[in-house]
């Protein structure tokens, strides 16, 4: 009910040419908007996790809003050196795209080239490398490919006893208790990877054919190489997707992730995406030793010349949202009636 009142409520506010009058205002030049996005389907994802992916028809619609209501998109660096400096043109938004998967490679990033929008890749790099999906995420989408079933006996992926598919939470329990099986047997990527494979046997799902198909994996390094030489800005998102609350082990992580970029993309990367939009007020002098400049979160808001340049808020744009929710934050209205801004803090770790 309250979603479609607020809808309706937008709906109102447009109409009456509100969208507008927010948008052309001194009050929305001094704020810079910052989407975020995930994932943009190869196939079904989308329906899968909405909340991460996105129907690359959507996306077309998206930047198509960019384009004829002449936002000023610029590059991330520029965009926050200039907000600091309070040169921002009416209108500004960055665009970034967290984590640098296949999909980017394969969807996004010809769109956005054929809008010459520039575009910021926050790259976790370890399955640049390991080029297989990342272990998580496959094990849970194959799950919903069997949602409604239930399995006899999981033996044969350590979890004894029968296995129940029926329900989103059952299969996220499912999930945890493979981590946790990976994590207690301290599996490398290609264990954990050989996991997936038998979950997929025992649900009768062909896992090389899913594995062909490049889905929920990252981009290798060619494709890297290739984006970045065509004006793909490619920054810091740790090497294994972690977060570690151990200084020594954070660190190693930003120190990886940059050693792994610089080589593929020939970029020495100082903006930084927290992974999943998880952080900790400790991790911020960790950043700033590491000649970090910036580092953007999940929470929801325009940023402006007084936000935290290590806390710098985003819009996180998904299926969800409507085209009228998504112009409410490009005008600025939608920052202006926003009640929920922090993400919540918390996730499942897709490390190694």
């Amino acid at each position: 009910m309250l979603r479609e009142i607020k809808l309706a409520t937008l709906r109102l506010l447009k109409s009456g040419g509100i969208f507008d009058l927010v948008a052309n205002s001194r009050w929305r030049q001094q704020r810079l908007l910052i989407l975020c996005y995930h994932g943009i389907s190869l196939d079904d994802e989308h329906l899968w996790r909405p909340g991460l992916y996105m129907e690359p028809a959507v996306l077309e619609q998206r930047l198509e809003t960019l384009k004829r209501g002449n936002y000023a998109v610029l590059p991330l660096g520029e965009s926050l050196e200039r907000l600091r400096a309070g040169t921002l043109p009416p209108r500004s938004v960055a665009i970034t795209f967290d984590d640098g998967t296949y999909d980017f490679y394969k969807q996004a990033f010809p769109r956005l080239k054929s809008y010459t929008f520039p575009v910021t890749v926050y790259q976790t790099t370890y399955y640049t490398d390991f080029q297989r999906p990342v272990f998580n995420l496959i094990t849970s989408y194959m799950m919903w490919k069997r949602r409604g079933e239930s399995v006899a006996d999981g033996r044969d992926i350590g979890l004894p006893g029968p296995i129940d598919l029926r329900t989103e939470a059952s299969r996220h329990q499912i999930v945890l208790g493979l981590l946790n099986i990976a994590d207690r047997e301290k599996m490398s990527g290609p264990q954990r990877d050989e996991l997936s494979a038998r979950l997929a046997k025992l649900l009768g799902i062909d896992y090389e054919a899913l594995v062909a198909t490049r889905m929920l994996q990252l981009m290798n390094a060619q494709e890297l190489r290739e984006v970045a030489a065509s004006g793909v800005d490619v920054q810091l998102h740790t090497h294994r997707h972690r977060t570690p609350e151990d200084e020594t082990l954070f660190r190693r992580e930003i120190q990886d992730n940059r050693a792994r970029i610089l080589a593929l993309a020939s970029n020495s990367a100082r903006h930084f995406c927290y992974p999943s939009g998880v952080y900790r007020s400790k991790f911020l002098p960790w950043l700033t030793q590491e000649q970090v400049v910036s580092a953007t979160t999940c929470d929801a808001g325009l940023a402006t010349q007084s936000s935290q340049m290590l806390l710098i808020p985003r819009f996180v744009d998904t299926q969800k949202k409507t085209a009228t929710d998504f112009e409410s934050w490009l005008s600025g209205v939608g920052d202006l009636l926003a009640v929920r801004r922090v993400a919540t803090q918390n996730y499942v770790p897709v490390e190694t």
